[in-house]
């Protein structure tokens, strides 16, 4: 067997969540074969895909990437963001490029960059959609030409393929669209010779950085991967791995406690061993990989219209006690009254959120019937246009302000409102309208790479 290892370090769960200092200079120490951090998630919700603006500021991105960037280029080491932007759509990627040039100029730092594109023509997908090389996932409907012309951007999840690829052309910095979390670092292993099975295991530990570790902070991740294991150790002195949180990183966001489903194979890991060096560092072995057919996971958006939203809150025990039926009152009347403005009731839709009874779960909240001290609501009109979505709010708002109910006493308003003006435009939003993969040709051809001398 042979002795070669690979130490990888992520900075942080999200570019622009940030991580002491402190620990990106102790991973130097240890000199790390690549610094990286996964720059996004779906977990926000399509606006970010949908809009084209970034999930964290570019301030806090720009302080990452600065801290990242010097010590890669210092250490002459690769520097990898995974779905660039938060999103990792066209303009988040673009974003993120930006403020590499920026702080390279700052900084006289001299590299070439990568830049792995993952937003997808639509023209590329109807050509694959029309050899059947679409297909849905858990009981997704059947794609066809129109659900794709109504997407507002849609990207494909690369796999490591791509980043591979970008090192062996010799680029230093590597910034990804849209991928699967692992694939930068599962990338970097790989390229050093190591097998997929504990690469693959070393990139989900590393995609969240010390999510993996215990207590719970943004913070920097040291793991070192060798031929059949995966060792798993935090920057910060104040924090630990444990056999649990390396256990509970390794179900983050799986359907099954011991399949993970990735381009290209499963890795299995019902036969992975755990178990503590140290206080604070772990050893993962027993981990597998099964090659299967290649397939893309595609993201997609399309607009459902203009939002306005406002904040309401009451302490009144006997509105509180009657809640349901005042908030349908609050629905039909309003309904009446954008009626009278001649807007069609198709044009809106009014949410209430009812928080303090069941604003969280909805209608799977266990706990029914107690009566609490206090309750807010929140509305929210979805409208085909800003202008319609500002009037049904408006009219939803005075009327869960100026209401009767049975049992008033107060004949002023019902509700308390934090915010002045009470009303807030959100502007578009978008929902997700895909679950869908493609079987490409290679891992390759959805993912053009541009190179540059910065």
């Amino acid at each position: 067997m042979t002795s070669k290892t690979v130490r990888m370090m992520s900075a942080s769960g999200i570019l622009g969540y940030g991580f002491p200092e402190a620990s990106i200079r102790a991973a130097l120490e240890r000199k790390p074969h690549m610094f990286g951090v996964d720059g996004g998630s779906s977990d926000p919700g399509p606006y970010y895909l949908g809009s084209g603006k970034t999930l964290n500021s570019r301030l806090a991105m720009k302080r990452d990437l600065s801290l990242l960037l010097r010590a890669a280029i210092g250490s002459g080491v690769p520097m990898m963001v995974g779905t660039a932007g938060g999103a990792g759509g066209e303009p988040h990627l673009q974003v993120c490029a930006e403020l590499v040039r920026e702080i390279a100029r700052e900084h006289d730092l001299h590299f070439k960059l990568a830049l792995i594109h993952a937003e997808q023509p639509k023209d590329y997908l109807k050509r694959r959609l029309g050899q059947g090389r679409i297909r849905a996932l858990d009981g997704a409907p059947p794609l066809d030409d129109a659900t794709l012309d109504g997407a507002r951007r849609i990207v494909g999840m690369m796999g490591p393929e791509p980043y591979r690829a970008a090192l062996e052309a010799g680029a230093q910095v590597i910034l990804g669209g849209r991928g699967t979390d692992p694939s930068p670092w599962v990338a970097l292993a790989m390229h050093h010779g190591l097998p997929a099975a504990p690469s693959w295991y070393a990139g989900k530990m590393l995609e969240c950085a010390c999510n993996a570790a215990i207590p719970k902070k943004h913070d920097c991740l040291l793991v070192t991967v060798g031929e059949d294991y995966v060792e798993a150790e935090p920057m910060n002195p104040e924090l630990r791995c444990t056999p649990l949180s390396v256990a509970v990183q390794a179900l983050h966001e799986t359907a099954s406690p011991v399949i993970r489903h990735e381009p290209g194979g499963l890795v299995d890991t019902g036969a992975c061993r755990i178990e503590a060096l140290t206080e604070r560092v772990v050893r993962v072995t027993g981990m597998r990989w099964q090659p299967q057919p290649y397939s893309v996971k595609l993201e997609g958006v399309r607009s459902v219209g203009f939002s306005a939203v406002t904040f309401a809150a009451t302490r009144d025990p006997g509105l509180i006690a009657q809640i349901d039926t005042f908030v349908e009152f609050v629905r039909e009347s309003t309904a009446t009254k954008v009626r009278a403005l001649g807007i069609a009731d198709d044009a809106y839709r009014l949410v209430l959120r009812v928080y303090g009874r069941n604003g969280v779960m909805g209608p799977w909240e266990p706990s029914t019937g107690a009566m609490p001290v206090e309750m807010a609501i929140v509305a929210e009109v979805i409208g085909t246009n800003q202008e319609i979505a500002n009037a049904a709010l408006s009219l939803a708002r005075v009327t869960l302000l100026h209401s009767d109910f049975a049992g008033r006493m107060c004949r002023e308003g019902n509700m308390a409102f934090p915010f002045s003006p009470s009303d807030i435009e959100r502007g578009e939003v978008y929902e997700f309208m895909l679950q869908h993969v493609v079987l490409p040709d290679d891992p390759y051809e959805m993912f053009p790479i541009d190179y540059e001398e910065v």
